[in-house]
């Protein structure tokens, strides 16, 4: 017979862990809505704010351009500072920026809090993955508790067309972004109490490649899409603008 001792089963997550759980999948819930909501209430704010055709464009992408650019960045970030600190800073970013651009009173400025709410909402993904992963120790609980999470982003993307066109039947444009300020204000208020705070001890190096490449290539693109003598088909300055520092 083996001297050594069985397995411990990993610890079973309680009530307060699966609580955790509903609150971080709202504001993974919001994180999508914000790439769909935005596309009914197009024609209110191009009548109310005039955009010219490229900064349009920009009010639409310019979230996603930046979520997208800085999830390895803030996962790592998550990693040196706390996954609670930097989740809890970005929903009061997002629920700021929101606010922000329910009240913009002009394209740019539409433009920028666009931008500052996909600078926020790059937190939300590897904060609450990473929270995730330390709060359900069980595989199988782990599992459902992912699910849950990738579930939140999908019924997001279902939502957010659909309520913003209800909102927009009573409420002026800026209502598909006041939607966020209480979502966030709950985060905040039951964040410190449900979730426990993580840090990765061997964190690797804060990679800023990402920030400087989101950064050069919106400044250039932006350009060439103001300009009106120089061709958008041309790939010398887009490709010299996407290489890596």
């Amino acid at each position: 017979m083996s001297g050594t001792r069985p397995a411990t089963p990993p610890e079973r997550a309680t009530v307060r862990e699966w609580t955790g759980l509903a609150v971080i999948a709202l504001p993974c819930m919001l994180y999508s809505m914000d790439l769909t909501v935005l596309n009914l209430a197009i024609p209110s704010i191009s009548e109310e704010l005039k955009p010219t055709a490229s900064q349009l464009l920009w009010i639409v992408d310019i979230y996603g351009f930046f979520v997208a650019g800085l999830l390895v960045t803030m996962g790592t970030l998550g990693d040196r500072i706390g996954r609670r600190r930097l989740l809890l800073i970005g929903a009061g970013a997002f629920g700021i920026a929101s606010v922000l651009a329910a009240f913009s009173t002009s394209a740019n400025m539409l433009i920028a809090t666009r931008a500052l709410l996909g600078v926020a909402g790059a937190t939300l993904a590897p904060s609450t993955l990473s929270l995730i992963r330390n709060m359900f120790l069980d595989p199988a609980q782990r599992t459902v508790a992912i699910g849950v999470w990738i579930s939140s982003y999908s019924a997001g993307a279902v939502i957010g067309p659909v309520l913003g066109g209800v909102l927009l039947q009573f409420f002026p444009w800026g209502s598909v972004f006041l939607i966020g300020v209480p979502v966030m204000v709950l985060l905040l208020v039951l964040g410190p109490i449900l979730l426990p705070e993580y840090r990765d001890p061997d964190a690797g190096r804060l990679e800023c490649w990402a920030c400087r490449r989101c950064t050069r290539v919106s400044g250039a693109c932006r350009a060439r899409a103001r300009s009106s003598s120089a061709p958008w088909s041309s790939r010398r300055s887009c490709g010299a603008c996407a290489r890596p520092t």
